[in-house]
């Protein structure tokens, strides 16, 4: 992250904080999708991360006259925002053990690629880190969540937002060699959590094949045809459903999920809209009852791709489609 944002003496820096609510809150403004963002990777939780942004900004208000220009605006913003994130987590009653699945995090929730290209930076601007497959995929956010609190706020502003050693050690609190020595251990647990599978993710937005095996997943479905959707699936696809610790594994299980799906005996008619999360190609599915006349949102699937074949399913509830900018009702 570029802490560049502001030019001037410290007293002109001070001065970028205004006294007045109004001002303000339209000064922090032009930040809460990043912050939301950081936030986001920090809990795994859209609905979380909102409420630590709303939380962090009301903090911030309230200690606006403790911003000396001794630090730039934006960075001032983010450590206020790790701060509440690392409280969250430390009131959180669970913590993810392992990531055997993304079924082990069931707190965890879609974030919607058209508010990540509100913070999009044009490519090669320092903030491009923010909103990268590489840092925003479904796995890297549940492998994250098995760090400890302080860990992974160092491996976070260390390794996605470009902070320096002085400036984590400063946020956390602690000595420099204390803050390198948890982004170390934050790391290794990274690596051995994600291994090489991190290099899958270099793709920065949606190529044409990752299109066209969604537009047949939808097609598939919309016409209950269960065959061309398991031609379209890895042999050894999983199927998870956050919050729900159900973990389906393998081409056989799938059969048995399209049955209920699209058999004879389903639950009624689908139809599928075309969306992204986290970077990967979705579908927000509604679906029209025998006894009703109306598609109504139902969920949305998040794919993970690999050699033109789906290798996973990510399946979260409905409740955030406005979001995505879609409907309840079709």
């Amino acid at each position: 992250m570029s802490h560049r944002e502001f030019a001037g003496t410290g007293a002109e820096l001070a001065e970028a904080v205004p006294a007045d609510q109004a001002a303000f809150t339209r000064l922090t403004e032009r930040h809460r999708r990043e912050l939301h963002v950081h936030c986001y990777r920090m809990l795994a939780s859209f609905d979380d991360a909102e409420d630590a942004v709303q939380e962090a900004l009301l903090r911030a208000w309230r200690a606006r006259e403790s911003f000396d220009g001794g630090v730039l605006f934006r960075a001032w913003l983010y450590r206020i925002a790790t701060r509440v994130c690392l409280d969250v987590i430390r009131r959180r009653t669970t913590r993810a053990r392992a990531t055997a699945s993304l079924a082990d995090v069931p707190w965890l929730q879609p974030y919607p690629d058209r508010l990540l290209d509100e913070v999009a930076p044009r490519a090669g601007e320092p903030e491009a880190a923010a909103v990268d497959r590489e840092t925003i995929e479904l796995a890297f956010l549940a492998a994250a969540q098995l760090l400890p609190a302080r860990q992974r706020a160092a491996f976070l502003v260390r390794d996605v937002l470009g902070w320096s050693a002085q400036e984590t050690a400063g946020l956390l609190e602690t000595s420099v060699a204390a803050a390198n020595s948890a982004l170390q251990r934050a790391r290794a647990t990274m690596r051995n959590h994600l291994g090489e599978v991190r290099s899958e993710w270099s793709t920065p937005a949606l190529t044409v094949e990752d299109k066209q095996v969604l537009a047949r997943f939808i097609e598939a479905h919309e016409h209950g045809d269960a065959t061309a959707i398991l031609e379209i699936a890895a042999r050894d696809i999983r199927v998870t459903m956050p919050p729900y610790p159900y973990l389906f594994e393998g081409i056989e299980a799938m059969e048995s999920l399209l049955e209920r799906a699209c058999g004879p005996h389903r639950e009624g008619d689908w139809r599928l809209l075309p969306t992204a999360a986290n970077r990967l190609p979705a579908a927000a599915s509604y679906l029209r009852r025998m006894d009703d006349v109306r598609f109504r949102a139902f969920k949305v699937d998040v794919l993970q791709l690999r050699g033109g074949r789906i290798a996973q399913i990510t399946t979260f509830g409905p409740e955030l489609l406005a979001h995505f900018g879609l409907p309840d009702v079709l």
